[in-house]
């Protein structure tokens, strides 16, 4: 008995085909043919596999490129300042006392609705940020609303600031 796979006879009749034409072909006809076929092997080694591999390759190098600039960026930026411990004491107190720490005097209210209002007649506008960035950082109380007008003295400002939970 013999068992014959349907695939692999159509696999020799394929062949046996392309046998009989490459035979009917003279000997110029054979040399183009495969001309042709070599330069359809090349374009698809080409075009399939070493345009592939160069934009892969480029893409990874460009990735590289970015990953290093970001790593040099971090590395010039230097490390972050340790937090700074909470101020203990009396709010306003704490208030008044970073006010003075930047050059200003401050007039501190309590408000209502939990919160402080503080009050700087005449400062350096620098000054007045240094503050109010101090007591943002140094105590629990977020900025909930500042009002900066412009002074008579240029650099000079007088500046409401409501701190909050």
């Amino acid at each position: 008995m013999i068992v014959r796979l349907p695939g692999r006879s159509r696999l020799e009749g394929g062949l046996a085909r392309f046998d009989r034409w490459w035979s009917n072909l003279s000997q110029r006809e054979r040399r183009l043919v495969g001309g042709l076929a070599a330069l359809l092997v090349l374009l698809v080694a080409v075009y399939g596999v070493v345009k592939p591999i160069q934009a892969a390759r480029a893409d990874a190098r460009a990735d590289i490129r970015q990953y290093e600039t970001l790593n040099a960026r971090i590395r010039a930026a230097g490390t972050l300042p340790a937090a700074q411990p909470l101020t203990a004491g009396p709010v306003d107190s704490v208030i008044a006392a970073a006010a003075a720490r930047a050059g200003l005097t401050a007039e501190t209210v309590p408000l209502v609705a939990g919160g402080f209002r503080a009050t700087v007649a005449d400062g350096t506008y620098d000054g007045v940020l240094r503050w109010i960035d101090e007591v943002a950082r140094t105590t629990t109380l977020g900025v909930r609303q500042v009002s900066i007008v412009r002074g008579a003295v240029p650099g000079h400002v007088s500046a409401t600031v409501e701190f909050g939970a």
